[in-house]
């Protein structure tokens, strides 16, 4: 809405001249890794390093007020599937190299056992262990039943760290970590158009092809394109004097990638079961399990696992039987009143007192409360 007055004099800003947004924390299952506690911290250090970022206009805590930019996300302009367009490509190709080039000693603090920069191997490992324990662990008494069910190993973290070889050593930079469709505007400008990047509150700081790789499989480029952004990537870095940041390219391009389908198995999974109504029809039920099938498949070979996944039958029944033990807490919960915890399905199926489950916490924490994660694509 328009920033009127008494609020846009305060914040001295011209009254009716400034579209804000008003954004409020909520809460929401953690399945990627926040490292700064607050966005509006960021997004101070990016203002004038980075192009056409939103400013954060004030930060009150249990809410904040950022500049809103009007125009469509690519996601509407271009949907999954579509082609970018060669302009495009080339404007996230140098959007990447500008974050490159944001100095590590600008960003916020990072926690004291934060991996040395250019250590990749230690920053996939911190990755990795996030979603051990803070993802498979700490989700498993309400969602353990439906992990087993449609066949993810209770290893699957630890088997990919044994089979992937360690990423060759890349100098740090600041990563975005979600650039998707949904996360990019294309707003009007003089020449044509622009292309606005927004929503930082994953950003990290680390390896920048664990950026390129989750761009990649976020954006769902054809094969034509994502080989061309590969390319315009390592252009851009080169020409912003990053080339060291392109080493061992390929490789660890595949190294993060078949991360990405890993760690995006536990999401798509929980994601698929919570969007299904309260009685789901077998179309809903398809439509579920169809996505669940395809994190199984992109993961399945990453893993190292041997014959076939579970078919959309299997998956489809898995759904049914989660969903009909998490209704059945539901319905028992409210009659008991609120316990402030989540079911665990085991114990339902043995109808017996439910036990509390303590993930262990991951060697550095993240600090900040649960926002909104932006669930990967």
């Amino acid at each position: 809405m328009p920033l009127g007055t008494p609020l846009a004099c305060l914040l001295r800003q011209r009254s009716g001249d400034v579209l804000a947004k008003f954004r409020t924390p909520m809460q929401a299952v953690e399945v990627v890794p926040r490292l700064w506690r607050r966005e509006s911290e960021l997004l101070r250090v990016l203002d004038g390093r980075v192009r056409h970022v939103p400013r954060c206009l004030a930060d009150f805590g249990e809410w904040s007020l950022h500049e809103y930019l009007p125009g469509p996300t690519l996601a509407e302009v271009a949907p999954s599937g579509q082609r970018i367009g060669p302009d495009r490509l080339s404007a996230l190709a140098e959007f990447f190299a500008e974050l490159a080039g944001v100095p590590g000693c600008a960003l916020p603090p990072r926690p004291a056992d934060w991996p040395d920069d250019g250590d990749s191997e230690g920053f996939l490992r911190w990755l990795a262990g996030f979603t051990e324990q803070r993802v498979d662990q700490a989700n498993r008494p309400r969602f353990g039943m439906l992990f087993d069910a449609v066949g993810i190993p209770r290893d699957a973290v630890e088997r990919f760290l044994n089979i992937v070889p360690p990423p060759a050593r890349r100098p740090f930079a600041l990563l975005h970590t979600d650039v998707h469709r949904a996360n990019v505007l294309v707003l009007p400008a003089e020449e044509g158009e622009r292309l606005a990047v927004i929503d930082w509150e994953l950003a990290l700081y680390g390896d920048p092809l664990h950026d390129l790789a989750t761009h990649l499989v976020r954006m769902d480029y054809a094969k034509e394109e994502r080989e061309a952004m590969i390319d315009l990537w390592a252009q851009a870095m080169r020409c912003a004097g990053h080339g060291e940041m392109t080493a061992d390219l390929d490789r660890g391009l595949r190294v993060y990638r078949d991360f990405e389908y890993v760690q995006s198995l536990y999401p798509d999974v929980m994601r698929a079961a919570l969007y299904l109504s309260e009685r789901p029809a077998e179309r809903e039920l398809s439509e579920a399990a169809d996505r669940v099938c395809r994190a199984l498949h992109r993961a399945w070979q990453p893993l190292g696992l041997t014959g076939e996944p579970r078919d959309e039958n299997e998956v489809r029944e898995a759904l049914r039987r989660w969903h009909a033990a998490d209704q059945e807490w539901r319905v028992r919960s409210a009659a008991d009143g609120p316990r402030g915890d989540e079911p665990d399905q085991e114990d339902i199926a043995r109808r017996s007192p439910r036990r509390r489950h303590r993930a262990r916490q991951p060697r550095p924490v993240s600090a900040g409360r649960r926002e909104p994660t932006g669930v990967p694509n």
